[in-house]
């Protein structure tokens, strides 16, 4: 009976395992499957202008409409990346040409009357208080387009722009400190032949400190200075000067050749003081954004619903009944520019927002399914082809060159920063090898220093206290050599009495030998006293002798007296 339960326990565990396998695996299923072959309510914003976004044509027969544009193909292209399966019914809806109000009463006929709204709707915090927006498809942001103006801004100081102030400054300050330099090291040099406009022979007076170097670098001349040191700096200071005035032809011919492009305005401020017109496209919130965000007078505003009234009144500018700047969303000013050219540019800071985005219900899940797709769809090839399908080989979601850049034209310190340092080094470095002065004067002054503080320590006792220091050991045998020089000096002062006395008497007999030579020599002597007259010659070569080795211990004395008064202060 027991093995009865046992085994039908186990078919019944087996049986239950088997129903879990078959059942659904988690909730998405069931959700995928209760989307499958829903039919949604498309919405779509039926406007004049840029059709490239969205274009609604009515047909001939009026029984449909044919809507294309990349926000329709955006749309295509995510339905097919969807997990399910949908049909759409697409229907256009008028959008109100009254300020900012158009695109808002399209959203808030979600759910009612359409499941899904579907163009150029831009993603903003108010409207998602009604409705869910999916993820943005497209960057966007809000700047202005202004005539670009064409020429060359030139004046009499056109000259100095090719550098910048702090540039020009560095160039003065390094020529004066090669100047210096080269003063200092060809202050005792000998002139060379022939060369009367050497420094050398001008001594390089203050007033030539600067002109010498920049003289150089326009007319260098060879052999100008003497000294290897000098020759170096001033080499080095050419090949920075040559730099120099490559880098400033190359920019001044630039300035004064190049067609450059300005924008007529840089921002909104210079619009908003000068009471400029400035236009925006009919129906947008860049109405709000201009109002509350860039505090223009609402009075200074005028819609405009296309690109060919944005291009009219730019041409007529403000004064004449058009505006001075159009502001609008990126896309569409790139649109704009795409259409018009190079008269006109982006310019002024960005107002950002999230971008172009579908609309749904509030709190829909399908949100989180079309957000998938989208970035599915963004992430691949097919969107690259749609933007090329529309807008070109121009990315309608990044920033490309039609903005202008703020960037000044002149050079500035930076740019050369490294040339500078390697120059100040250099020099620094040959002045130091040059004028060894320089370095040897504190030295000396050091050691002195440190002679006179050594020469005010304690006695050897108390420094024998730490013998395990060099300097300590050296004291050690000075105060050594003192004591014993001061014990025996009685024995010092008979030595040198006796070789002084020595001396005397060798030169006595020195004279008196040399008297008795000349008195014999003069007179005819026999043999006899012809070898006492050797004998004494030879006396007196000895006699020499000794007197020298007396007159080198005579400088052995004074020598021995000069260190006794060194050792005694």
């Amino acid at each position: 009976m027991y093995k009865c339960c046992s085994s039908s326990l186990f078919s019944g565990f087996l049986i239950f395992l088997f129903v879990l396998q078959q059942a659904p695996k988690g909730n998405s299923s069931n959700e995928t499957s209760k989307y499958e072959g829903m039919k949604l309510r498309v919405g779509v914003p039926m406007k004049d202008g840029f059709h490239q976004f969205v274009n609604v044509v009515k047909d001939t027969r009026q029984e449909y409409y044919n809507i294309t544009g990349y926000c329709m193909d955006v749309f295509n292209a995510v339905l097919t990346r969807l997990p399910f399966n949908v049909s759409v019914n697409t229907e256009p809806y008028p959008v109100d040409t009254s300020e900012g109000s158009g695109y808002t009463d399209l959203l808030k006929q979600i759910p009612s009357k359409y499941d899904v709204v579907v163009g150029d709707i831009t993603i903003l915090a108010n409207r998602a208080n009604y409705v869910d927006f999916t993820v943005p498809y497209t960057a966007s942001g809000v700047k202005m387009v202004v005539p670009v103006q064409h020429g060359r801004d030139q004046n009499m100081w056109t000259f100095v722009k090719p550098f910048s102030w702090d540039l020009w400054l560095s160039i003065i300050t390094i020529s004066t400190f090669i100047g210096l330099a080269i003063l200092v090291m060809e202050r005792n040099a000998s002139a060379l032949p022939n060369q009367e406009g050497s420094p050398n022979q001008k001594k390089l007076c203050p007033a030539t400190i600067l002109w010498f170097p920049i003289s150089q670098a326009i007319l260098p001349e060879r052999q100008v200075v003497v000294k290897s040191c000098s020759k170096f700096v001033l080499m080095v200071w050419l090949v920075l000067a040559f730099v120099l005035m490559q880098s400033y032809t190359a920019n001044l011919t630039s300035i004064l050749t190049l067609d450059q492009l300005q924008p007529s305005f840089l921002n909104a401020n210079d619009l908003r003081k000068g009471g400029y017109f400035v236009g925006y496209q009919t129906g947008s919130f860049v109405h709000d954004v201009l109002v509350n965000q860039f505090k223009f007078d609402p009075s200074k505003l005028k819609p405009y619903s296309s690109s060919s009234e944005y291009h009219e009144a730019l041409k007529q500018g403000s004064q004449n009944g058009g505006v001075a700047a159009i502001f609008d969303e990126v896309p569409y000013l790139k649109v704009y520019i795409q259409e018009y050219g190079s008269n006109y540019i982006m310019a002024g800071p960005k107002y950002r927002n999230a971008g172009f985005g579908f609309a749904l219900p509030l709190n829909s899940k399908l949100t989180a399914y079309f957000s998938r797709a989208i970035l599915d769809v963004t992430e691949s090839d097919l969107m690259n082809k749609i933007e090329e399908k529309y807008f070109g080989k121009n990315d309608i979601g990044q920033d490309s060159s039609g903005e202008v850049s703020s960037a000044p034209i002149s050079l500035s310190f930076h740019s050369f920063a490294g040339l500078f340092m390697i120059t100040g080094i250099s020099t620094f470095f040959a002045l130091l090898i040059s004028e060894s002065v320089i370095w040897q004067k504190p030295i000396l002054m050091a050691k002195a220093l440190s002679q006179r503080y050594l020469s005010f320590m304690p006695s050897s006792t108390e420094i024998s206290v730490h013998p395990i220091h060099d300097s300590t050991h050296g004291i050690e045998i000075r105060s050594q050599v003192q004591s014993y020089h001061i014990s025996h000096r009685e024995d010092f002062a008979h030595l040198f009495s006796l070789c002084n006395d020595a001396i005397l008497r060798t030169r006595e007999v020195s004279n008196d030998v040399a008297a008795i030579i000349r008195l014999l020599s003069d007179r005819p002597i026999d043999v006899e006293v012809r070898e006492v007259v050797s004998k004494m010659k030879a006396k007196k070569e000895e006699l020499k002798v000794k007197k020298e080795l007396l007159g080198l211990v005579g400088s052995v004395e004074l020598e021995i007296r000069e260190c006794e008064g060194s050792i005694e202060e």
